[in-house]
């Protein structure tokens, strides 16, 4: 009775009455069954793992010692709600010598997140009507639309294709959904794609907000993660700050995803509507985290180290990809390397397998080759792998892309 009693309670907006009884499969989850089956079949045997969104070191230690050292101290006990000084003054710095923004004002331009994620979460909460718009891309990371969809919004995506060097047509989008539309989120370096914006983009953008009253959020996870350029920052286009906010993380840029720690930061008043709700959705990170952080943000040299890292990653996975038949191309950041799906492959001993989406070549990978990696299908099919693969050293590195090269060796994929 009571079972039934709560099944008909469940809010409309994770399925009502029919919560918990859907029997669709998450990708991700699709993954990581094949690939504990894999594992199973295939005793002793390695799995390479380029699907990891994360990084595959610890945060410097240095900074572990810093937390431990904030960790100790009494005053830094309690909630800290929206934040004290030290993170918020750390994070004005960052993006000045970062960046190239100047003259944040860390009292009112700057508050710290929980992550992106959570700041992601929270925002819609603030200028989300039903019936409101938000505009996304696709593919991408979801979280923004789906609270917004929670308080009644509505989403449109914007396919990222290869035509367009994965940027957003904003010419594309319906008259009826602009006029409705109240915010833009966009993510560069981006993920799942690796492709970087440019100066001219993030101005069109500007333009777009300004022309439309729009507001735009830029989820900057990967911001810093440049192997040649210095870091791009939507805030560092002029007018951006009268029409936007940035987000930026310690999670990618200094290995620390599990500390969940970040801020906010752009227009005053944004930032002051995103720290009225988080004030009533949480009592903020625990300050020795935040100084930790903020220790971080005035340390980009770190971030420069791990990007050295990813960028020699990537120059091997390019080249043992390609040597495979993929057209795959160095991305300009991120951790993150996105080539087209192939149609079929075919081992030297005749045996044909064809795909249809990018899932089923995913699948094959894992099954045929120990390989995983994470399929995309939103805007064509295609894969992203990771050079955030396990390696404790420059020389198992090597090894680790020896053995991708020699396990896709004997086999020829059709695109």
């Amino acid at each position: 009775m009571s079972e039934s009693f709560i099944q008909n309670l469940f809010a409309e907006r994770i399925g009502g009455k029919n919560y918990g009884k859907s029997t669709a499969i998450y990708k991700f989850e699709r993954i990581k069954r094949t690939r504990h089956a894999a594992v199973a079949a295939n005793p002793g045997k390695e799995i390479i793992d380029l699907g990891i969104g994360e990084p595959d070191d610890m945060a410097f230690p240095e900074v572990v010692r810093e937390l431990c050292n904030e960790a100790a101290k009494p005053e830094n006990r309690g909630y800290s709600d929206n934040g004290d000084a030290a993170l918020k003054a750390a994070a004005a710095r960052y993006m000045e010598r970062v960046c190239g923004v100047k003259g944040i004002d860390p009292d009112t331009e700057v508050i710290h997140s929980i992550g992106s994620k959570a700041a992601l979460s929270i925002l819609p909460a603030a200028f989300i009507n039903p019936g409101d718009y938000v505009l996304m891309t696709t593919p991408g990371y979801p979280v923004l639309g789906t609270h917004a969809k929670y308080y009644g919004g509505l989403v449109h995506n914007l396919p990222l294709t290869e035509v367009n060097n994965f940027l957003p047509d904003l010419d594309s989008i319906p008259g009826d959904m602009l006029s409705k539309a109240k915010m833009f989120v966009i993510n560069y370096p981006n993920n799942p794609t690796g492709a970087s914006a440019t100066p001219e983009f993030f101005a069109n953008v500007v333009a777009f907000a300004k022309k439309h009253n729009i507001i735009v959020v830029h989820d900057a996870a990967y911001a810093a993660l440049v192997f040649d350029d210095k870091p791009l920052s939507f805030l560092a286009t002029p007018g951006a700050m009268d029409v936007g906010v940035e987000l930026h993380s310690t999670s990618k840029t200094f290995n620390m995803t599990g500390w969940r720690c970040g801020f906010v930061v752009g227009n005053a008043l944004l930032v002051k509507a995103y720290g009225d709700v988080k004030d009533n959705t949480d009592s903020g990170q625990f300050l020795g985290i935040q100084h930790a952080a903020a220790y971080c943000f005035d340390h980009p040299e770190m971030t420069e180290t791990i990007s050295a890292k990813y960028s020699r990653r990537m120059d091997g996975l390019v080249d043992a990809l390609r040597k495979s038949g993929f057209n795959a191309k160095k991305p300009k950041g991120s951790f993150f390397l996105y080539v087209k799906a192939p149609k079929a492959a075919v081992k030297k001993d005749g045996v044909r397998s064809e795909f249809k989406t990018a899932e089923e070549v995913s699948q094959w990978l894992i099954i045929e080759k120990l390989i995983s990696t994470v399929p995309w299908d939103d805007a064509g099919a295609y894969l992203r792998f990771s050079v955030t693969f396990i390696a404790k050293d420059e020389a198992d590195e090597a090894r680790v892309l020896s053995e991708i090269i020699r396990r896709l060796g004997d086999v020829t994929f059709e695109f």
